[in-house]
């Protein structure tokens, strides 16, 4: 089995330099191949394949305004224009929305190293036209790479790779586990296990206080500064937006590591059976009052990173269907409760059933199975 491995980067400032050079000239090809297809679909013509592409970019190459191409590997600018074609594909075939190009300001530098010449050493890699640069922790030695990645989070590089590894399946207990996520908890599981919300904490609050304050200092910094219709950027508006940078890579990695303890949790129990509901994310984020809390909660991360520990572990993952009715079910007697209400709680039934609205959920869930 294919496992990731992210380990953080040491580079030096020149090949720190070397790096931002690399992820620029990926976002630049990616973005060229978006226009190049989207110019041929509106004239009518047929999907371009990303050999035609690279045939292309090679002679583009070869002249003299462009031949700032060559000072960074012919791998990274390849795959690039692999990226943007399969993204496409995606949406042709309704699997994805149409690609969009990547922003400077927004999207996130990063790049391809190829596998065959990536090596590996005691606590250093070798990546093309970079050099070797130290590395914080050991990557496996003497096997085969996929897919290895190198990207800046906000303060610090990373190289992701994937290397086979073999699969350790412990024996599994027999009980299904059924999981109801939500707002107010982010999972409620049919055993009795229950994962806060991380975003309720005080910790996070802190953060997120901090984090309004410093976005209106640098939009008054903005609006001080600014000439005409042009905004100018100061040192010390800089300054600001790297505080800004930091601080949403803090609460990331504060979620993250929220879910992949949850994640871990459940998975340690060791069902035979994990059921939870289908998410229908984009419809959830509609609601204006709720939007917000759900983008925070990272639903689908979740779901992920359940999917993939659950895969490793030899468990079942179950999603139920969209109009399963988990929370209107009453778990004792099975009677449906068409007037429940997001604002109820608590779910009560005729038959004297008085239970929380989630728990109650995570039941029929873990029950999916034996009820459809």
């Amino acid at each position: 089995m294919i496992l990731g491995k992210k380990v953080r980067l040491k580079p030096t400032e020149e090949q720190e330099l070397q790096l931002w050079k690399s992820a620029g000239t990926s976002r630049w090809a990616y973005n060229w191949t978006l226009d190049k297809q989207e110019k041929n679909y509106a004239s009518g013509g047929k999907f371009l394949s990303d050999n035609d592409l690279r045939k292309e970019l090679t002679q583009l190459k070869q002249t003299e305004e462009y031949s700032w191409l060559y000072d960074v590997s012919n791998n990274i600018t390849k795959q690039a224009l692999k990226d943007a074609c399969k993204a496409y594909k995606k949406f042709f075939n309704k699997l994805a929305d149409k690609p969009r190009f990547k922003s400077k300001k927004r999207s996130k530098p990063c790049f391809y190293n190829d596998n065959v010449k990536l090596k590996v050493k005691k606590l250093s890699v070798l990546i093309e036209k970079v050099g070797w640069v130290q590395i914080s922790e050991q990557i496996p030695m003497g096997v085969n790479y996929t897919n290895p990645r190198v990207s800046f989070d906000g303060k610090y590089w990373y190289l992701s790779v994937g290397s086979e590894r073999e699969q350790i399946v412990e024996p599994l207990t027999s009980e299904v586990v059924g999981i109801d996520v939500g707002v107010k908890e982010l999972a409620v599981c049919s055993n009795g296990m229950t994962f806060k919300n991380i975003n309720k904490s005080q910790s996070v609050k802190k953060l997120e206080k901090r984090l309004r304050r410093l976005q209106r200092k640098v939009s008054r910094k903005y609006e001080l500064n600014k000439e005409g219709s042009r905004f100018v950027k100061t040192c010390n508006i800089v300054k600001v937006e790297k505080q800004i940078r930091v601080l949403h890579r803090r609460l990331n990695g504060i979620r993250n590591n929220h879910i992949h303890q949850t994640t871990k949790a459940i998975v340690k129990t060791k069902p035979c059976k994990v059921v939870m509901e289908t998410l229908n994310i984009k419809g959830m984020i509609k609601n204006r009052h709720l939007s917000k809390a759900i983008v925070k909660q990272k639903l689908y991360d979740f779901k992920s990173k359940l999917q993939y520990k659950c895969e490793i572990q030899g468990i079942e993952l179950i999603e139920a269907d969209k109009w399963y009715p988990s929370s209107k079910l009453c778990s004792s007697c099975g009677a449906v409760k068409q007037d429940l209400k997001l604002s109820d709680r608590v779910y009560r039934c005729d038959c004297g059933l008085v239970i929380d609205r989630d728990f109650n959920a995570s039941i029929n869930l873990s029950r999916y199975k034996l009820v459809v």
